[in-house]
């Protein structure tokens, strides 16, 4: 292994995947659903060029690759998003992000979540403390397709719904005190909450399913269908709400 740290690593293949899906965007060569097939292409080789070239010895799990049974033996699992959000990057919208985390025998210990078009990088390595709640909450939800669990959640919390794009661009949101929950139950995979969840806890948050338990990695089914991310002070109360 090179001498970067691992969350170093990260934090340097996220943002140069993040500045190619940008140059990509902005070429003008696709638009739309192609330019989202394009992106996600264009990022996930280069990513796995670049973990492969630094980090030969450990195994990899991206949205984008053919699943093997190999990585299930391994302690190092890089667990990658190469363009989560793909619709809002091929709409032009800033709300998509770049995955990049390192799961140690199922633990998220190293992660970055590029978001390029703020533009901004969290780390583990350098993340900053999540400022306090704010006086009225803030949950988000998907722009698309907010799920009833969280809608209903919301109304007894009183919080106000935000909705937004990816699952790294609404945890980050939260990171970054723009609201203070994240509740999610309508599916999702490893690739989408890995690298979040490894940031959000570096951050001081409170991260886990929504029955309490603790986010694990590198399962042979990488099928994770519910998060939460919020500020500790409200988790109590969040899952008296969702375990009900």
């Amino acid at each position: 292994m090179s001498g970067e740290t691992d969350a170093a690593l990260a934090r340097r293949v996220a943002e140069t995947a993040g500045e190619l899906l940008l140059v990509l965007q902005l070429s003008g060569l696709f638009e739309g659903k192609a330019l989202g097939k394009a992106g996600d292409r264009t990022a996930n080789a280069f990513i796995m060029e670049a973990l492969r070239h630094a980090r030969p010895d450990d195994a990899i799990l991206s949205e984008e690759e053919k699943d093997g049974a190999e990585r299930l033996a391994a302690s190092r699992v890089w667990i990658v998003d190469p363009l989560d959000g793909t619709r809002e990057y091929g709409e032009g919208r800033s709300d998509w992000a770049v995955h990049v985390a390192l799961a140690i025998d199922g633990v998220p210990v190293a992660g970055a979540v590029a978001l390029p078009g703020v533009p901004m990088t969290l780390c583990t390595g350098t993340c900053p403390q999540a400022p306090e709640a704010a006086e009225t909450l803030r949950m988000l939800v998907s722009r698309t397709r907010p799920a009833a669990e969280a809608v209903s959640v919301a109304d007894a919390l009183g919080a106000e719904l935000v909705p937004m794009g990816s699952a790294g661009a609404k945890a980050m949101a939260v990171v970054r005190g723009e609201a203070d929950i994240y509740l999610h139950t309508g599916g999702q995979y490893e690739w989408d909450s890995c690298a979040p969840v490894a940031v959000a806890v570096a951050a001081g948050l409170h991260v886990s399913r929504v029955d309490g338990s603790p986010m694990a990695y590198n399962a042979a089914d990488p099928y994770l269908p519910d998060l939460l991310i919020c500020r500790p002070e409200l988790a109590e109360r969040i899952l008296g709400l969702t375990q009900v």
